[in-house]
């Protein structure tokens, strides 16, 4: 078999893989997103705690 033909079937091959595996990161994609999304509620849950008016103490003089 001439040199080009297998080096170009070793090319095919190797954009197959490399498809496969994007696809495969591409379906694990939206629960990263979902994480993300989730993490930032609770960044923005924990200021608005952090920054909750405290009840002030009135001093008798």
């Amino acid at each position: 078999m001439e040199i080009n033909a297998q080096l170009a079937r070793q090319h095919r091959a190797d954009l197959r893989t490399r498809a496969t595996a994007h696809r495969l990161a591409a379906a694990v994609r939206p629960a990263t997103e979902l994480r993300t999304r989730v993490g930032w509620t609770l960044v923005g849950l924990g200021l608005r705690l952090a920054t909750a008016p405290r009840p002030t103490v009135a001093l008798a003089r």
